[in-house]
């Protein structure tokens, strides 16, 4: 029945995840410590499906603030071995220990002088005898219907990996500004990077207004700066309100006189506005729970400096 072994795959792979709980123990602060030490960088080696568990976990350590990187096996012992000094950790993963080329390249690195950590499933392997510190993975059953398949121990290294990330990011001290500075191209920099003053409307690109101008020159100002609003202010130049379309729509009604009077009559006074320094993830923060689409931008000292249209958090990535 396929979706019975669905289903029993699911229950073994997550039963494997959970085995993992009970080898979080002294040896696993060790390594965090070992790797927290290393003057050089963590080379995480494996080959087949291993291999690309060891790929994602070398990547997710670089990203995390651990210098890392991935080297294959079997290329290891045909010159990319080079890559590998004394000075680094390295990580070797094999769910047997046992393979051809994990044998030949144990030798090796302990030559070069590296700090070698077993990711094993198989505690009794050479791998496991011959390295300084050993990170258990092993599992009951691996949950392919035909027992041949690597499932559930491929399954419980990724996650043993992604613990060694994760202790390894609380020991470091490692904040969502580092983690923006290794990813600056994507959604997850973008949120954590730009600033309401990098994306804000400046100058020309947003309507101001006199308190004493005339709503029908107030919408002249709007449709001119191609925006949905006009920042009003008073002779001296003091930040008072903000008249909207919303505004409009209230008072077009029940004042048929509207386009000849003063802006001042009919503007939101005080509203909301947002600091040019806050993160530009705040201000779409903002304008969705105030359910508005544009907020006033102030300095520290209160003063008018721009306008922040949710058009163009959009068109930024912040979303």
């Amino acid at each position: 029945m396929p979706l019975k072994s669905a289903k029993e795959v699911i229950t073994t792979e997550s039963d494997a995840i959970k085995s993992l709980l009970k080898k979080i123990n002294k040896e696993f602060e060790q390594i965090i410590d070992v790797i927290i030490r290393c003057k050089g960088k963590v080379v995480v080696t494996g080959m087949g499906k291993t291999g690309i568990i060891g790929r994602k976990i070398a990547s997710t350590l670089a990203s995390t603030g651990t210098p890392s990187l991935f080297l294959h096996s079997a290329e290891a012992v045909h010159g990319d071995l080079g890559q590998v000094t004394k000075h680094d950790v390295v990580i070797v993963i094999s769910a047997s220990g046992q393979t051809d080329e994990t044998k030949r390249l144990l030798p090796l690195v302990k030559k070069i002088g590296s700090t070698l950590i077993a990711m094993t499933g198989n505690v009794e392997s050479s791998l496991a005898q011959y390295s300084d510190y050993l990170l258990d993975v092993s599992v009951k059953k691996e949950g392919c219907p035909l027992g041949l398949a690597p499932m559930a121990s491929t399954t419980a290294t990724l996650v043993m990996g992604d613990a060694l990330a994760a202790a390894l990011i609380v020991k470091r001290g490692f904040r969502p500004e580092d983690f923006a500075f290794y990813h600056p191209a994507g959604a997850l920099g973008k949120k954590l990077l730009l600033t309401v003053e990098d994306l804000m409307r400046k100058d020309t690109q947003y309507a101001r207004v006199k308190d004493t101008t005339k709503v029908k020159d107030v919408l002249l100002a709007i449709t001119k700066a191609r925006c949905g609003s006009a920042c009003v202010l008073t002779e001296k130049g003091r930040f008072v309100g903000i008249f909207t379309d919303g505004d409009l729509r209230r008072h077009i009604e029940s004042e048929p006189d509207l386009l000849q009077r003063p802006v001042k009559l009919f503007m939101t006074k005080n509203p909301t506005t947002i600091d040019k320094d806050c993160l530009a993830v705040e201000g779409l923060n903002m304008l969705e729970g105030k359910k508005i689409d544009e907020l006033p931008v102030v300095d520290k000292r209160k003063k008018l400096v721009g306008l922040l249209d949710v058009q163009d958090l959009l068109k930024a990535g912040i979303f």
